[in-house]
């Protein structure tokens, strides 16, 4: 798999990634359904010693430290999602169980769309921080103007594209490997970094790191 297959794959729920993954290998007599069945077996021995990349734990800390308002939106699975956390409570339990998943359950009757649609980021900051920021669809001023208090991290091209949709900020942190991939999609994110060490909060109206961090 070259990293132009791989990012299409990234950010995007699990079956549409499959399927974007398999239509490159017309030849493999393989099922959606088998292939993500055999590739779970596998992830699910992986997972539960995935690490933090560099200055995640920093960032995370430090924003729950100082009571700013945050949450995951991920287009992993509940269940996948769990795995791969499950080791890293100092980290995650600073979301105060403000994460939504791909799968979980409908909001307010309607259906989720993955990324690249807004869907995800709004839900999370409507429906676990409680920020006026509307629907997908037709929205306020004062809606448009509290969607641009949010601040986005991804790393993928279909994260970018559903932060931007979702009218936010984005700091992308890409793989290297993904750098030299042609991006052909109109919305760009806001800043790209090498690391989230780079980060420097009060560029963006956030606290600055303690001396201590």
């Amino acid at each position: 798999m070259t990293w132009d297959i791989k990012s299409g794959c990234m950010g995007k729920p699990e079956r549409a990634s499959a399927e974007h993954l398999l239509s490159f290998f017309p030849s493999i007599s393989l099922s959606v359904d088998s292939y993500i069945e055999q590739k779970n077996i596998l992830q699910d021995k992986l997972l539960p010693s995935v690490p933090l990349l560099p200055g995640v734990r920093k960032l995370v800390r430090h924003l729950r430290k100082h009571r700013i308002p945050i949450a995951v939106a991920t287009s992993s699975g509940r269940l996948r999602y769990e795995k791969k956390t499950g080791h890293l409570g100092d980290v995650f339990e600073c979301f105060e169980g403000n994460v939504v998943c791909a799968d979980d359950e409908k909001w307010r009757g309607q259906a989720m769309r993955g990324k690249p649609a807004p869907d995800i980021f709004l839900v999370a900051a409507r429906e676990l921080l409680g920020r006026d920021v509307g629907e997908p669809g037709a929205v306020s001023g004062d809606q448009i103007s509290e969607r641009k208090k949010g601040l986005v991290f991804e790393d993928g091209f279909a994260g970018v594209q559903a932060g931007k949709r979702a009218g936010m900020n984005v700091v992308w942190v890409p793989d290297s490997n993904l750098l030299g991939v042609k991006y052909t999609g109109e919305e760009k994110a806001d800043v790209t970094l090498r690391s989230i060490e780079d980060f420097i909060p009060e560029k963006w109206g956030l606290p600055l790191y303690d001396e201590e961090s």
